[in-house]
Formats: C-alpha cells, structure tokens, sequence
C-alpha cells in the first residue's frame, strides 16, 4: 500500500510516495555509492613500474576499466569546482588579485597536458613510491588540468556580469560576503557553470589517452582506463578494440549525463535571471524520482535545511580583506604591487633563461617561433569557423529547452570524443591518396575546439531572459535586428568565454593533432604542438620548456589583444543593461 503527500518544489507540485519511488532511489544511491568505492579502491594498490600488469583488450575488461576513468574525472571534477570557487572569486573581487591571478590562468591553459606531465608525473610517482596512488594523483591532476581553466572563466565571467539591479538588492538587504555569495553570485553563475562543467568532463576525455596511459622520456606508466586502452588498441592496430572503446565511452556518457548532468540542468532552471517564468521547464526523470520519494525527502531534509542555514550565516570578513571589486585602491599602493608583480616575473625570466643558456640555441628558438606561427594560424582559423557554426546552432538549440534535453547527450559524446580515435580514418585516407598532413590533420584540431564555444553559447541562450524575448516578439523586430540588438548581446560574455577556452582547447588539442600514429605509420604536420609531442617522447626538458613558453606567450598575447577587450565590452554591457 502506498501513502500519498503533495510538495511544492520549485513552483511544481510533486506527489510524495512510499512504494517503489523509495526503493528505486535508494538502490540508485546505493549502486552509486558502492561503484566508486570500487573504483577508489583500486587506486590505492601496490605498483612496481618495471612489472606493471598488462591492459588487456578483451571487451570484458572494459567495465572496470570505464568505471576507473569514470572516478579519475569526477575526483577531477570536484577538485576544479573547489578551485573554481576560490581562483574566480579571487579573481574577479580583487583588483590587485586580479592583475596576476588572470594572466596566470591564462598561462595555465595554453600549457598542454603533456607539459603538466612532463614535470608532474615523477613528483607525484616519488610522494606514494611503490604505490599505484601516486600515478593515480598524476591522472587526476592531469584530467583537472583540462577541466579547471574553463569552469574558472565561466564563474569568473558571471561574477563580473552580475547586472546592477541584483547587485543593489543584494546591497539593500545588507547582505555580507558570505551570504552574497551563496545566494545572489552562486546562484547567477550556476546555469553557465553547470554547462561548462559538462564540457570539462568531455575535455576530460579528450585527453584521456595522454592522462592515463603516460609516456615521459623513460618512464612509461599504463594505468587501467578506457585511455590505455585506447592507446593498446592504436599500436596493435585494432578495430575492434577501438570499436568497444567507442560502446563504453557511449554508455558512460549517457549515464552520466543522466545521473549526473541532466538533473543538475533541471534544478539550476530555478537560477535564471528573469522577471516571467519560462513557458517549457527541463525536466529530469531522476530529479523527480527523488522529489517524488518520501524517503529520499526525509533524508535530504535536515543535509538541505543546514545548508541553507550555512549559506544565510552571516559571516563576515575583516575590513582589511573585504573584497569588493568596486573600491578603487590607491595608487601608490598599486604601483608598489605592480612593481612587485614585475620583478618576480622578470626574476623567473631571468632564472630560466639561465637554465635555458646551456642547453639551447637561437637556432631552437627560431624553429619553435615557426612552428609557434604555422599552429597560431590553424587556431585562429579553427576558432573563427567554430563561431560561424556553432553560434547559430547553439542559440537554437538554447532558446528550446525540449531541444536542449536531446541535443545535451549528443553534444557531449562529440566533445567528448578522442581524436585518437579517428586516426584510423585519417591515416588511411592521407595515405591511400597521398594527402598533405600539414592541411589533413588539421581537422583533428576543431574536436577540441567548436565544443567550448557551442556550450557556452548554448548556456547564454537558455539563461537569457524569456520576458526580452517576448517583448522583441510583441515589436516585431526584424531578424537581422533581433540577432544584432537582442540576441548577440545577450549572449556576448558567454561567446566570449567559450571562445577564450576554445581557443586554449585548440591549442592543447594540437599536441595530439600535429602528430598521428596507427601502428608503425606515423604523420607530422608540423607546428607547435608537433614540436612539444616530440620533445616530450624523447625526454628532452630544456625543448619542452621551450615549447610550452612559446605556446604561453602567443596564447597570452592573443587573450590580451583580442579576447580581454572584447571581455571588458561584455561586461560594460551587461552591466549598464
């Protein structure tokens, strides 16, 4: 017998039930749990490099084998969104933080995941020696560097767009630091970040490969995930295997964007920033089972009622570090920290060229600024035909929330797809027809490019405000009108946001795309990323830091020429509307 109570949640009306509502969400909940405590649990097992268990190809493996990946990117996931919490807020609050703190990020994205392993792998191996952990923290900190930098930009971006009416009501009800920033900036962030923490797990796998099955010099470590696996599948030159990798990566996907991404969409809904209610609501049918569960109600209850006491504590930071973002500092005091800034960076200058000195030549110089151009070129392109794409597509799909729910899953298998597992098609197409490599490869390039800026448009166009819409419908503007004044407008700080980490994605994606194998055939299409793949196989240090400086110094001088003006307009924009 079932026993029935109706709840308001979220401006719906759901029935509280005790039948198989309860059973279901527990099990789901147990089924959870239990999986990544066996993947957990397999990261912490003895490891003797020199006598690593092999990775098996058989399809039976690939289970546990997509269950670690699985846990190494949301172990990754939650360390990005701890991250992103305190680097954007910083960022975005503290005039001073912020002349060190975005140029930092900058540099943090346009080194490449192998640089981050070149110089991490062995320092995490000598923290846990004779234990698998110590790779394990390696992957992870590895996946986290290709899920962080985006999902900081996002928060960072809506913490400068916040729109002046917000922040005065904030003001006006005497809101402090704390409590604005759990109920006012959280909540105004939450739509785009949710959207970018799916294109951080979908970066995630973009670079699974090189995260887990690690090559640095010597030192070859094979952990047990689909990346390995797909690695084993590329040398031995397996179809098949490539093909299983293809089903389990499909499967994971859907679960977790199930499970995981499809109810955080439904209920970050709630957060949009508009005076009139949206007319289709996403839904979740795991959202609901648990809204509709009387014991999962029961038990979330008092985890809810504490947070929303923690996020209403009025806690309050000492005068002397209230961060505001609107107090104009001294200038004396500026310049005394600018010229602070300066001479550090001018110190580390001066320390690497000294390391650099006996290693290096203007010869290496002049090749990395030349194949620093030729990949500069294919990004600027890759990013420019992304936008031409993608903007439409994604305001069409954002502005339809039925449409959004189906494209969601579909979107995130795309980005989420390795280049390593088209090099079969593209190796044998450019050999069969003898094809250039320096114009045919260049397409692998976009999978780590188009995806950041189609969800991050996609998130600007399902949180702009249904009641502009209704009122440029209600006037009848004309559509190269409503695309100029209304829409372009609107989603121009996301544009800008998804197009700043694409074109970081792009250059990331170029150490895996200027370089290809299948089997013993090998491409070269030259260019940076190219370089830096090479160095990295052969263990050569002083070129790999070489590489990764020159890559850092075109990708800030492109963020600080082009995409932070266009930045500082959106925000001008966003906050005088």
């Amino acid at each position: 017998m079932e026993h029935h109570a109706e709840v308001l949640r979220g401006g719906t009306w759901y029935r509280h039930t005790s039948g198989w509502h309860d059973l279901a969400a527990v099990l789901l909940v147990l089924g959870m749990v239990i999986l990544l405590g066996v993947g957990a649990r397999q990261m912490v097992a003895p490891l003797v490099i020199t006598h690593q268990p092999g990775i098996s190809l058989s399809p039976a493996a690939l289970p546990l084998y997509t269950l670690r990946t699985v846990t190494r990117m949301l172990a990754a996931l939650v360390a990005s969104l701890l991250f992103t919490f305190t680097y954007a807020t910083l960022a975005a609050k503290s005039c001073r933080a912020e002349m060190v703190l975005i140029p930092l990020l900058d540099v943090l994205q346009s080194v490449p995941i192998l640089g981050y392993l070149s110089f991490t792998v062995v320092f995490f191996v000598s923290l846990f020696p004779g234990n698998v952990l110590g790779p394990e923290l390696a992957a992870i900190f590895a996946i986290f560097t290709s899920q962080a930098w985006n999902m900081a930009f996002s928060f960072y971006q809506s913490l400068k767009t916040i729109p002046i009416s917000l922040d005065e009501a904030s003001r006006s009800f005497r809101l402090s630091v704390w409590q604005r920033f759990w109920r006012l900036e959280v909540p105004f962030a939450m739509p785009g970040l949710i959207w970018n923490m799916m294109m951080s797990i979908s970066g995630g796998w973009f670079f699974v490969v090189a995260a887990e099955a690690i090559s640095v010099g010597n030192l070859q470590i094979a952990l047990p995930g689909v990346g390995s696996y797909v690695a084993i599948a590329i040398q031995q030159r397996s179809l098949a295997a490539v093909g299983w990798a293809i089903l389990a990566m499909t499967i994971a996907i859907v679960l977790y964007d199930q499970l995981l991404f499809r109810p955080m969409v439904a209920w970050a809904d709630k957060f949009r920033a508009e005076d009139t209610a949206t007319q289709t609501v996403p839904r979740s049918w795991m959202l609901d089972l648990f809204r509709r569960s009387r014991l999962a109600g029961q038990l979330a209850g008092p985890v809810a009622a504490g947070m929303q006491r923690a996020a209403r504590a009025r806690l309050a930071l000492p005068h002397s570090v209230h961060l505001t973002r609107w107090s104009a500092p001294r200038r004396v005091t500026d310049a005394l920290w600018l010229a602070a800034i300066l001479a550090v960076a001018a110190y580390v200058v001066w320390r690497l060229a000294g390391l650099a000195r006996g290693s290096l030549s203007w010869a290496d110089l002049r090749m990395v600024a030349s194949n620093g151009a030729i990949t500069l070129a294919r990004v600027a392109f890759l990013v420019l035909l992304a936008s031409v794409v993608w903007v439409p597509i994604g305001v069409a799909v954002g502005l339809r929330p039925r449409l959004t729910a189906r494209v969601q899953p579909v979107a995130q298998f795309l980005a989420a797809f390795p280049a390593n597992l088209l090099f079969p098609v593209f190796v044998y197409f450019i050999v069969r027809f003898g094809l250039a490599p320096r114009i045919w490869l260049v397409p692998l390039m976009i999978l780590g490019t188009q995806w950041y800026i189609l969800f991050n448009v996609i998130a600007g166009a399902s949180a702009f405000p249904s009641d502009l819409r209704e009122a440029a419908t209600s006037f009848r503007v004309r559509p190269w009108r409503w695309w100029r004044d209304v829409m372009l407008p609107g989603i121009f700080p996301y544009y800008v946001t998804g197009a700043i980490t694409a074109s970081g994605g792009a250059w990331n994606a170029s150490i895996v795309s200027e370089v290809v194998s299948w089997g013993p055939t090998k491409l070269n299409a030259g260019g940076l990323g190219a370089y830096i793949a090479q160095m990295t196989e052969a263990g050569d240090f002083p070129r790999i830091g070489l590489g990764i400086v020159m890559m850092s110094v075109l990708v800030i001088a492109t963020n600080r020429l082009l995409w932070r003006p266009l930045y500082a307009f959106a925000e001008r924009r966003t906050r005088l509307d």
